[in-house]
């Protein structure tokens, strides 16, 4: 279908929003945060840019007093185009959205703010020791650190308890655990312990979670 030279509407509007869906269906089945598709998310943007040129040439080749019941065709056109507009914003954000809380859980899970900018890794795993994808989106980078540090302040007025514990409540207050690789000392409610790979100890859980969940400590059963 043609209305003029410059707009074709053969053109399958929203199959790459549905790809960037499809991503974002995988990433929340996966242990890590896989890269940011930047190449995708700058092409849905084009379309969406495109989408809005064709519909103001629709609306100035009607003339500024065009009313949608002069004419069902070019209405038609124009509420169609729109719609896909609309689905392909909404992608985006869904997708963004996604990442954003994925990022969150690192930060409560007690990943590093420090830890961003360094090399290696194509993912985060969430079980192991901070180290951040060089796939993240500058941007992502950039709020990681954002809400660590509203983290931290947020913590720094409740220094007495570990906002970013687990919400479980412990079934023992002490546990056994077993260290997996040095981690220096730490101070406890009854004095200073040196953790030393291999070593074990029986601790208040409190004091050591947050190390367990970094993977610097290993809770035996």
């Amino acid at each position: 279908m043609h209305f003029s030279n410059h707009i074709s509407f053969t053109t399958m509007y929203g199959d790459l929003a549905a790809k960037l869906i499809q991503d974002s269906k995988r990433t929340q089945s996966l242990d890590v945060l896989p890269a940011y598709q930047a190449d995708l998310v700058n092409s849905i943007i084009r379309e969406i840019r495109d989408l809005q040129r064709d519909v103001k040439i629709l609306l100035d080749q009607q003339g500024p007093n065009f009313r949608a019941s002069q004419d069902r065709r070019v209405s038609c056109a124009i509420f169609v185009l729109q719609i896909c507009m609309r689905r392909n914003k909404r992608c985006l954000l869904a997708y963004h959205k996604l990442r954003a809380r994925r990022l969150e859980t690192l930060v409560w899970s007690g990943f590093e703010t420090t830890s961003i900018g360094s090399e290696g890794d194509s993912g985060v795993a969430l079980s192991d020791r901070p180290s951040v994808a060089s796939g993240w989106h500058p941007d992502e980078e950039e709020y990681f650190r954002g809400y660590g540090d509203v983290l931290a302040e947020l913590k720094g007025e409740w220094t007495d308890i570990d906002l970013t514990g687990s919400m479980e409540p412990p079934r023992d207050l002490f546990i056994d655990v077993r260290v997996l690789k040095d981690a220096g000392e730490i101070q406890t409610e009854y004095g200073l312990i040196t953790l030393t790979k291999n070593s074990q100890f029986y601790v208040r859980q409190g004091d050591v979670e947050r190390l367990i969940q970094q993977g610097y400590i290993q809770k035996l059963h």
